[in-house]
């Protein structure tokens, strides 16, 4: 790819939620303080709620990695469960030690039982959640019901839930009210500002090995915030491309013409409409090279993953 072009170890615009890349961005910053806030506190519910592609994922993994050892997880990145497929799944990332009867009363009772032992080790058992807006109603019932498992002084368990804006349409709704009165601690991630989208695109740069001049110029930055509304997923998209058409056109930075290519190429990019006819005529030849390019490297294969 465009590696040895611009002397990189890695490629720094892939849409992995690869922690090595985490920036400390303001808002996940202080959503990252919320959470650990909360849970030292011992609150029961938290909820983290962004729109697609501002980097909850990247966060939940982040919150993973760096919890200390006093926590004890369970991690549900596919939350489209049934509660029984969910209360088996939670038994199994907390190591339960499963009854041999099939029985959901004797599994919420072996959990129980799990959760008494992580307590009175001086640990804490926390289920972290993502992509919650798809949990199904009886499953967000079923989550409920397992964080009233407590002693007369402490939760036994805390919950954490990372979703889409959908979630918290879904909790407003009547059924779900004793949720949501659960949820003592939430936290609206934010898009990008410009500043923040230099700093972040100079980020993932330098964590790829980037050592060169200057790729990305003011104007281009600029160009790109206005496009990507701010939203990590379609910044590194977006940067992805123009670092391609750098490549097959055998030169080391970006200029207003590949933003313009890339975006032609892009989904949900947001342009003034006065400009978006011309940013399409002008993408024309852009978006043959980058087709071009990325089926030769086979980007293809990872973004339609």
């Amino acid at each position: 790819m465009y590696q040895a072009h611009f002397g990189l170890i890695e490629l720094p615009f892939t849409l992995t939620p690869n922690t090595s890349f985490y920036c400390d961005l303001e808002s996940h910053k202080a959503a990252f303080e919320v959470l650990v806030t909360a849970l030292e506190a011992g609150e029961g519910f938290i909820k983290v709620v962004g729109e697609v592609g501002t980097g909850k994922t990247l966060l939940c993994r982040k919150l993973l990695n760096e919890l200390p050892e006093k926590y004890v997880t369970a991690y549900i990145p596919n939350p489209y469960l049934t509660p029984s497929e969910m209360r088996a799944h939670v038994a199994r990332e907390l190591q339960v030690d499963a009854p041999t009867e099939q029985s959901e009363q004797l599994l919420t009772q072996a959990i129980q039982e799990r959760l008494v032992n992580i307590s009175r080790d001086g640990k804490m058992a926390v289920i972290i959640v993502d992509e919650a807006q798809a949990l199904p109603t009886e499953t967000l019932e079923a989550l409920r019901l397992i964080s009233n498992l407590e002693t007369e002084s402490r939760k036994l368990l805390h919950i954490v839930l990372f979703g889409q804006p959908e979630l918290d349409e879904r909790l407003a709704t009547r059924e779900h009210r004793q949720l949501r009165q659960r949820i003592t601690f939430s936290y609206q991630l934010q898009a990008m500002t410009l500043p923040e989208v230099a700093r972040y695109i100079s980020h993932r740069l330098h964590v790829a090995g980037y050592q060169g001049a200057r790729l990305f110029p003011a104007r281009v930055v600029g160009m790109l915030h206005r496009a990507s509304r701010g939203i990590p997923r379609l910044v590194n998209i977006l940067c992805h491309k123009v670092l391609l058409l750098c490549y097959g056109e055998g030169v080391y930075q970006v200029h207003p013409r590949h933003v313009r290519f890339a975006v032609a190429d892009t989904e949900d990019v947001s342009l003034p409409t006065f400009q978006r006819w011309w940013w399409s005529l002008a993408g024309i030849a852009g978006v043959a090279v980058l087709l071009w390019l990325s089926w030769q490297q086979g980007w293809f294969t990872e973004y339609l993953s």
